[in-house]
């Protein structure tokens, strides 16, 4: 039969290798892995975690695997993936790629709770556990370089809650061994559970989505295990009927090659952001400004002092969702440029606690939010590989002090060093963990490739 889209897919699904991972990919997915873990140790440490938790017990029925931050606590696999992608977006902590995703919180989370579901006799190894990782990258990053929209920060859906559900379904797809055939059937049912509207951006719903990624997707694997059928094209472009078409508004997929002796995973040529706080990735371009201007300020007055300001200017791309002059929640909080670059004015630093109930409510910090005022230059567009951040203090003086920001530390130009995510995981980590367990997971992850019983992590 005709190769299609769909089938190129499938066939490199079934077929890839290990061998194909090359050192780059490995070790840039390892960090994606540690990430992840950490900031859904952290996450579980949240409300809307608390209660998708709660929820998923009236209805675990098969406990056998487990759930971040809860020692003892086990759930059937599905609803573990749930859980624990819910706790990895909790805090809008967890990494993010370009096109715009949340790729490892989508597929990680799957891949865990797969690998304790598994009888001993089949237990993926490390190797088998990389490389399904992996597959599940590459799938969501494919998928939304077939889409020009794809590239801009998201208006209609969450993009996760699109190309997450079709990466953990090709994941597990992987890790589960299923055919080609199984393969394609997974990705075409993962397309009828797939997508959340970019409404629900800055509530407590919005984790969800990367809960339900990882879940849905996991479902869809399991029932194409089973002998469940979907549309073999669910991929390609068919006029009059759309099938992954429906997410995008421009949609020209090609291919997948099958690998043959060398296969360049997405990962090799981009890799991954890293947060240092926990918002909203175009958050961080705009922290950076405030804490350059900030500095110079203090430099200028010895000291920084609110009263001298007139005016605060931030100068962004437009993007409604993140355009919060005075948010009233902690996940509001997370999705404003005006937030961010206040607190960052104000205290130096973003970190947890900036999102406290406390914080947010501070009166000094209103105080400056009601001086600012926000442009948006027609050369900084909505796109996470183009986009700049720039705050400006005009004075009472007459003064303008700027800072300007146009690739963050984190950001896949300018990648956190392995101390500073080390620091990272072992600060997100220890809220949850001893010091002993958390060097362990550090050591487990760095080896994951000699793990014989990828189960273990």
């Amino acid at each position: 039969p005709e190769e299609t889209v769909t089938s190129s897919f499938a066939s490199f699904i079934h077929a890839v290798r290990p061998e194909h991972l090359s050192k780059v990919v490995r070790h840039r997915s390892k960090r994606m892995i540690l990430d992840s873990i950490g900031v859904g140790l952290v996450g579980s440490t949240t409300q809307v975690f608390n209660l998708a938790l709660q929820y998923c017990r009236l209805y675990s029925s098969v406990a056998v695997s487990s759930v971040y931050g809860k020692p003892g606590v086990k759930l059937s696999p599905t609803l573990a993936a749930f859980t624990n992608g819910v706790a990895t977006h909790s805090m809008d902590f967890d990494d993010t790629w370009h096109p715009a995703t949340h790729p490892s919180g989508a597929v990680l989370p799957a891949l865990l709770a797969a690998s304790q579901m598994l009888p001993p006799s089949t237990k993926p190894n490390g190797k088998d556990f990389l490389l399904a990782f992996n597959v599940g990258l590459e799938v969501q990053g494919r998928l939304m370089h077939f889409s020009t929209e794809a590239h801009d920060i998201p208006k209609r859906f969450h993009p996760p809650s699109v190309v997450g559900t079709l990466g953990s379904a090709a994941a597990t797809a992987k890790l589960l061994s299923l055919s080609t055939a199984q393969c394609a059937h997974a990705l075409g049912i993962a397309a009828s559970l797939a997508g959340a509207p970019m409404a629900n951006a800055a509530t407590q719903a919005k984790p969800l989505h990367i809960g339900n990624a990882a879940r849905l997707g996991f479902e869809a694997a399991l029932l194409a295990a089973r002998g469940m059928e979907a549309n073999p094209l669910v991929l390609d472009d068919i006029p009059g009927c759309s099938g992954f078409s429906a997410f995008y508004s421009v949609y020209q997929p090609k291919p997948l090659s099958t690998p043959s002796d060398h296969h360049e995973f997405l990962l090799e040529k981009q890799d991954i952001a890293f947060k240092r706080f926990p918002a909203h990735l175009g958050m961080h371009w705009v922290v950076d400004a405030a804490l350059s201007v900030r500095n110079l300020f203090i430099n200028y007055a010895g000291s920084f002092s609110p009263s001298l300001i007139r005016t605060i200017v931030l100068k962004i791309p437009v993007s409604k969702y993140i355009n919060r002059p005075f948010p009233s929640s902690e996940h509001q909080a997370r999705h404003s440029f005006q937030f961010n670059a206040c607190t960052a004015l104000l205290d130096g630093e973003v970190g947890l606690g900036s999102f406290a109930e406390s914080s947010i409510h501070r009166q000094e910090l209103r105080e400056l939010l009601d001086k600012v005022v926000v442009e948006h230059p027609e050369d900084n567009v909505a796109n996470f590989d183009k986009m700049y951040g720039e705050v400006a203090l005009l004075l009472h003086s007459g003064d303008i002090l700027t800072g300007k920001c146009d690739t963050f530390y984190g950001h896949w130009r300018k990648p956190l060093s392995t101390e500073s995510l080390l620091k990272k995981f072992r600060s997100n980590a220890s809220h949850v963990l001893p010091e002993e367990k958390i060097e362990t997971i550090i050591t487990m992850v760095d080896n994951l490739e000699n793990l014989s019983d990828s189960s273990q992590l």
